[in-house]
């Protein structure tokens, strides 16, 4: 897509394409046929308050990396923008509401996708093909679609869910070395013995960490000690076993039961190889016999380029849903 400059000189227009999630923004712009052309990203998670997401605090970082990236590549007007935004489905009412204006009024973008970060893991892994994802990390979330409606299981954060994820394998390698330091059954020395070394002596922990709003990042760096127990420790490998079970159980609840669906895995939980692989390979591969394992071709923000380069090429073919795919009307240009 291209338009006219002052001076006759031809100026590129194209899209911008958004991942916000609990480590900061990652922001793409690109041109449809040309895909990704530069990346900007920030450390700074979008606030939210007690109107969710903050439409006015993401704008605010992603005009002055919009800017940057427009003197880069010469793309200045992103006529369509995705957003994918961690927390969408629950805390995205004004996000919804307000940011089509905020984008159209400083940006001039005119076509708008707002996006789940479940939603754009999926079309980052898969693509538009029915299947099913584990998306996992501190957090776990499975989502799944026939392409006519999309499906999710947990994603309910560490407090109510996230079974199976960094943090849940954290705390459950902390309770086991609690249990241990207390003597009681189902400790372990091992896990003890890390914990002390990370954390400092285990009576201080909860002072230390039930006040930290960060308690699942906390929870979920343990998460890396308990796998490297696991090969001798049998406290160690129940954890990771039983982390494959949840999520193997989320993934049959989301995955379609006809045709033969693809399932892949994304996200930096799955970096810790065999302990926590195998026995997930083992636990798709009885619940869910038909669907077929795909390695993931792309990660969330690869996810909102696809979404991006289609709703601008006006071929976007994915379940709309408000709370997990949404498209308003278009803005004037």
């Amino acid at each position: 897509m291209t338009g006219r400059a002052p001076g006759g000189a031809q100026e590129e227009t194209g899209f911008l394409a958004v991942d916000s999630g609990g480590s900061g923004l990652r922001v793409v712009v690109g041109v449809p046929g040309r895909g990704a052309l530069a990346q900007r990203s920030s450390k700074e998670p979008v606030r939210t308050g007690s109107r969710g997401i903050d439409p006015e605090h993401l704008m605010r970082q992603l005009v002055p990396m919009a800017a940057s990236l427009a003197a880069e590549t010469g793309v200045e007007r992103p006529t369509t923008a995705v957003v994918g935004a961690a927390g969408l489905a629950t805390l995205g009412d004004a996000l919804r509401a307000e940011l089509p204006g905020l984008l159209a009024r400083e940006l001039g973008v005119r076509s708008v996708a707002l996006a789940a970060d479940a939603v754009t893991a999926y079309v980052g892994a898969l693509g538009p093909r029915p299947g099913a994802v584990l998306a996992a990390g501190t957090g776990l979330i499975a989502i799944g679609t026939d392409l006519t409606r999309w499906r999710r299981a947990d994603g309910w954060g560490h407090l109510l869910g996230d079974c199976g994820s960094g943090a849940w394998i954290g705390r459950a390698g902390l309770e086991a070395a609690l249990r241990a330091h207390d003597g009681r059954d189902g400790g372990s020395a091992a896990l003890l013995a890390r914990a002390e070394e990370m954390f400092g002596p285990m009576p201080e922990l909860p002072g230390r960490l039930y006040p930290r709003t960060d308690r699942a990042a906390v929870l979920a760096s343990f998460a890396p000690q308990v796998a490297a127990c696991a090969a001798d420790d049998p406290v160690a490998a129940g954890v990771l076993r039983a982390a494959a079970r949840h999520m193997a159980e989320s993934a049959a609840a989301v995955c379609p039961a006809s045709g033969e669906p693809l399932i892949a895995l994304t996200g930096g939980l799955f970096k810790m190889g065999e302990p926590l692989l195998a026995p997930l390979e083992r636990g798709l591969t009885a619940r869910l016999p038909q669907a077929r394992r795909v390695a993931a071709e792309g990660d969330p923000l690869h996810g909102s380029v696809r979404i991006a380069t289609e709703l601008a090429r006006g071929t976007l073919d994915l379940p709309m849903d408000e709370k997990m795919l949404y498209v308003p009307a278009e803005h004037g240009s």
